[in-house]
């Protein structure tokens, strides 16, 4: 038996919320292909002269480009987080009410556990999601600080060596190393989680949880609203 239900239609996520999501997505997806290639090259055999085979300086400036575009793209999402609206501010991450706590446990029956059924009440990020971004948000920060690490031994900007004393402080460049690869695979394996749940979530509330990341709109239960604004 179906039932209606009255929805409505609610911006979301602004622009520049939405610009950074791509951007950082693009820039991830780039800067893991070319780090995997950075650790484990493969050669490639011709009879040009050396100096015509440059496709891994290529790759290490690719690599390079898409770093300083991503380190930027997320100090603007922190600016954001201050200056946006209601869904991109920085108290949807950081739990700090009953509320938000008795929400992550909603959303780990209705995800992992699936002993629950009923659509979560969140309009924006649910409070499991947003705790999540921000251990992202934290990985990114340590990415970003020794990828940057790295690259001051090899750079004379002024940039770069701003983050030179993170080798030292890790015990080395090879120690650096490994952890900047094991912090690849935890994005890959964040990102297939995070494209299923999206899915998931769409097919399951019927809201426009993929569309809203195009147009910024969601679709939202008109009894929801009037709840959400009496709160």
């Amino acid at each position: 038996m179906s039932t209606s239900i009255s929805m409505r239609r609610v911006y979301v996520w602004q622009l520049p919320v939405r610009l950074y999501h791509w951007i950082n997505a693009l820039c991830i997806l780039v800067l893991a292909a070319t780090g995997y290639l950075i650790g484990n090259p493969f050669a490639l055999q011709n009879s040009a002269e050396a100096y015509l085979g440059y496709w891994f300086g290529t790759v290490r400036f690719i690599h390079f480009a898409f770093a300083f575009l991503f380190f930027f793209n997320f100090v603007y999402r922190i600016y954001f987080g201050f200056v946006g609206n209601r869904f991109a501010k920085w108290g949807n991450f950081i739990p700090h009410k009953k509320e938000q706590f008795a929400e992550m446990l909603q959303v780990l029956k209705i995800d992992i556990l699936q002993t629950a059924q009923a659509p979560l009440k969140a309009i924006g990020h649910n409070s499991l999601a947003g705790v999540t971004y921000f251990i992202t948000f934290l990985i990114f920060l340590f990415q970003s600080i020794t990828g940057f690490g790295m690259y001051a031994a090899m750079s004379n900007s002024w940039f770069p060596s701003l983050f030179a004393w993170i080798v030292p402080l890790m015990g080395g460049d090879a120690y650096v190393r490994v952890w900047h690869h094991l912090m690849m695979w935890f994005f890959i394996i964040f990102a297939m989680i995070h494209v299923y749940l999206v899915f998931y979530h769409d097919y399951v509330e019927g809201r426009g949880t993929i569309s809203s990341m195009g147009g910024g709109w969601k679709f939202i239960e008109k009894e929801r609203l009037e709840k959400d604004v009496t709160h």
